[in-house]
């Protein structure tokens, strides 16, 4: 009997001792989205690592009749481009990671582009000239905003910022998903600048989301102010909305 006792003595300090399991990942909480969204754009993928070469998701968009009726497929599903970071919780990325934020973001109030206006927006359309530029830079006053200056000046904020004027590639058009904004946090721990969608670049991203150009329009013509949309990101178990009919 005393060996026996002795026994279950030493299984039970080996329990007591061994680490107790890892949490849950914070990223694989279930996202949400807000109750007066009637538009919704998808962007899935089954890992936070998208594959390589372009590090490729899915995105679909959706629109509803009302709060809490069923969500209807309006555009997709379709490759899209994201980070060559691959995907990372909100909380967790840092400004330079090149990663693609997950969750649930609302939309800038205006779209730009290099291009003149395509027609049919229902967003205000400012088109780029020389000096308008991304603040990127995390110790600056003006981090994560758009900010114009004189033409042929290089300001104090350019080394890591985008001369947006000079992306004619990535940025016929943009709209700026609502990353680190209201209110934005800058300084060492700057979770990241300038998260948009915009056109396709046959290569990962710098944490943007991309789509070609003629279906990057057909989106944001499809976007309605009026209807409060938003952008979900995320893995499929992080997902709230996902392939509905």
């Amino acid at each position: 009997m005393t060996a026996v006792l002795g026994k279950i003595a030493a299984a039970a300090a080996i329990i007591l001792a061994a680490p107790a399991p890892a949490p849950a990942p914070a990223s694989a909480a279930r996202l949400v989205i807000p109750r007066n969204a009637d538009q919704l754009i998808v962007v899935s993928s089954p890992t936070a690592h998208p594959p390589p070469p372009q590090d490729l998701a899915t995105l679909r968009a959706y629109t509803r009749s009302r709060p809490g009726s069923p969500w209807r497929l309006a555009h997709g599903p379709w490759p899209a481009e994201t980070g060559s970071g691959h995907m990372v919780a909100a909380a967790e990325r840092r400004e330079g990671d090149h990663a693609t934020p997950t969750g649930v973001f609302t939309f800038g109030a205006t779209i730009y582009g290099n291009d003149r206006d395509p027609g049919g927006l229902h967003y205000r359309y400012h088109r780029l000239v020389c000096g308008d530029w991304w603040d990127e830079d995390p110790y600056s006053a003006t981090y994560n905003r758009f900010v114009r200056v004189r033409c042929g000046v290089t300001p104090s904020f350019a080394p890591g910022s985008e001369p947006l004027w000079t992306e004619t590639r990535a940025y016929p058009y943009f709209a700026l998903i609502d990353f680190n904004v209201g209110p934005i946090r800058a300084g060492v721990r700057a979770p990241g600048s300038g998260i948009f969608l915009h056109s396709w670049l046959d290569a990962p991203t710098e944490g943007c989301v991309a789509l070609p150009e003629s279906r990057l329009l057909q989106v944001l013509r499809w976007l309605r102010p009026a209807q409060h949309p938003v952008i979900e990101i995320g893995t499929t178990a992080e997902l709230a909305v996902l392939n509905v009919d």
